[in-house]
């Protein structure tokens, strides 16, 4: 499966660069240099990740990112900043975006950041599935939806990434170490056992009737979780 990425930076040197980069990396780039041209992309193709400048002579990518989020999509995300931007990248990742890395950076740390997320997003294992479903619970791949009792669930990414890892694995016990290594690459860096806890909670609230009592993503105790339809 050929990965196509879009790129929103308006910077021709930066984007000759990482278009070359990405391109021998065996991904497949679309350039946007305004914000109103990453809307038109958006709305004419799907990507498997975006890449977004923080400040466009037209917005930002914070903008791109919310709109993108309000529509449901998980795709993953990357926000390329300055250093002097950090303190706004809070907000971006507060608006949903995945990850962040400041210029300059190398290439390939990018290219590495980019491949984690595919696989902790499921574009790298589905192997061109393009929909996952177990008794009235439908997930979108290639959308990053998901459909429950036929009504939409608003996910965060991580509860995402988190649900499509169970119902692959629906009936099987996924132990919690597991879950930790692959949504969030075992680095600890990303969430610890209380985080997935919690994590698990959330997903109870929105999909469970007594979330004190499920019947969809129940507890095995001593060992992790397990997805029933």
């Amino acid at each position: 499966m050929e990965h196509k990425i879009l790129l929103l930076e308006d910077d021709i040197s930066l984007i000759d660069g990482l278009v070359y980069s990405l391109d021998k990396n065996g991904y497949s780039v679309d350039v946007a240099q305004t914000v109103r041209q990453a809307y038109e992309s958006l709305h004419k193709e799907t990507y498997s990740l975006l890449l977004l400048d923080m400040t466009l002579p037209d917005g930002n990518g914070m903008d791109v990112c919310s709109f993108v989020r309000k529509q449901g999509n998980q795709v993953p995300i990357i926000f390329l900043t300055a250093m002097d931007e950090e303190v706004n990248v809070i907000r971006g990742l507060d608006s949903g975006a995945d990850d962040y890395i400041t210029k300059p950076f190398k290439l390939g740390e990018l290219c590495s950041r980019i491949r984690a997320l595919l696989r902790r997003s499921g574009f790298c294992e589905e192997r061109g599935m393009k929909l996952l479903s177990s008794g009235t619970l439908s997930i979108d791949l290639l959308g990053g939806r998901a459909v429950f009792n036929n009504q939409p669930l608003e996910l965060t990414s991580a509860e995402y990434r988190l649900l499509c890892l169970l119902v692959r694995n629906a009936g099987q016990t996924v132990l919690r170490s597991t879950i930790l290594d692959l949504l969030w690459d075992g680095n600890g860096n990303f969430v610890d056992d209380n985080t997935l806890s919690v994590y698990i909670r959330r997903l109870r609230e929105k999909m469970e009737d007594d979330p004190s009592n499920p019947r969809h993503l129940l507890t095995v105790r001593g060992f992790g979780y397990t997805w029933r339809a």
